[in-house]
């Protein structure tokens, strides 16, 4: 079976081969070293002169991709670690997602940053954050996240093909994964729906009439697999399950339309707990539903730590998520 790094990689060969406007820059990305986690590996080698390597300035990294993009070029920039997306915040807030609004329509940004984020690794406070909380709600710009459910080569080849700048996030840990084999894994009895369109958004529903509705994405999802599973064998609660591939701007309908069934919602994020995607999500779903019951399960609000102790303690695990499950169900 192929894992996601092998599909984000596919993604960028196919994107190149089929498009000579498409070219990819970013740090250390050229053979044989092939970027950090190794997703431009081969590119540098087939394509030489539309793969860019770059100063260590992540700032004019997306300052550069965004005068390519308006002059009809569509570049993917990769950011070694998802923590320096505070250094391009200047670019994509208030440059690569307004000109389309400032030049009235006449132009548009087909840029994609892409960038892995996340803990568990033991990288420490600033190679370990998840601060794609930080770019959501922002006009003009989407944010993604892949997963192993769908295909993340359909989903960066979605985001290449945009018109309007992406947030393209990837989870560390995710590239290693295997995609599952019939969207299940362990969950063998759950139905697996999906919407249409570009960046669609999974509902996995079990058999028997689900008690919960946990809504997460990208590695987050691996997480809230392994907790429906424990709430069914030691508990007998079953979970739907709402996985988002697009994080911004909201579609909130399968997750609606979860609730409903259900009256229910835990969301999941290895982000901090304050003020991020959980919390949105539960304001959204309490305004348009009466008497629902939320719990949310994300990073304490701290400093991710090098240690694994501390760090395990710090983000959320699949036991938070089982009890946050326990907590509203019983």
């Amino acid at each position: 079976m192929t894992t996601v790094l092998d599909r984000l990689n596919f993604a960028l060969h196919r994107s190149m081969e089929s498009d000579e406007r498409v070219y990819v820059l970013g740090e250390d990305i050229l053979d044989p070293y092939g970027g950090a986690f190794k997703v431009t590996r081969g590119l540098s080698t087939k394509f030489p002169t539309r793969v860019l390597t770059t100063p260590i300035s992540e700032a004019a990294i997306v300052g550069m991709a965004s005068g390519m993009a308006l002059r009809g070029l569509i570049p993917v920039a990769e950011i070694m670690f998802g923590d320096f997306v505070t250094l391009v915040a200047d670019q994509l807030v208030n440059h690569a997602s307004k000109f389309r609004w400032i030049y009235n329509n006449l132009v548009r940004v087909p840029l994609v940053v892409r960038t892995p984020m996340g803990g568990r690794r033991g990288y420490g406070p600033t190679h370990s954050q998840s601060l794609e909380k930080m770019f959501l709600g922002v006009p003009g710009l989407k944010v993604i996240a892949p997963n192993t459910l769908g295909d993340p080569a359909d989903l960066l080849a979605a985001a290449i093909s945009d018109e309007d700048p992406v947030l393209f996030i990837e989870h560390k840990l995710l590239y290693t994964r295997q995609l599952l084999e019939a969207g299940k894994a362990d969950l063998r009895d759950y139905q697996v729906d999906q919407t249409f369109g570009d960046y669609p958004t999974f509902t996995m529903r079990p058999t028997k009439p689900a008690h919960l509705t946990l809504a997460c994405y990208g590695y987050n999802f691996e997480l809230a697999r392994l907790a429906a599973l424990d709430l069914i064998m030691e508990h007998e609660i079953f979970s739907e399950i709402i996985l988002f591939s697009q994080l911004s701007p909201f579609n909130l309908d399968p997750l609606f339309q979860s609730l409903e069934r259900t009256g229910k919602l835990v969301t999941v994020e290895e982000g901090t707990i304050s003020l991020g995607w959980g919390a949105e999500l539960a304001a959204r779903s309490v305004e348009k539903m009466r008497g629902l019951m939320v719990r949310r399960v994300a990073a304490l609000d701290l400093p991710v730590a090098n240690a694994k102790s501390l760090e395990d303690k710090i983000l959320p695990s699949v036991q938070d998520i089982v009890n946050a499950g326990l907590y509203i169900v019983e």
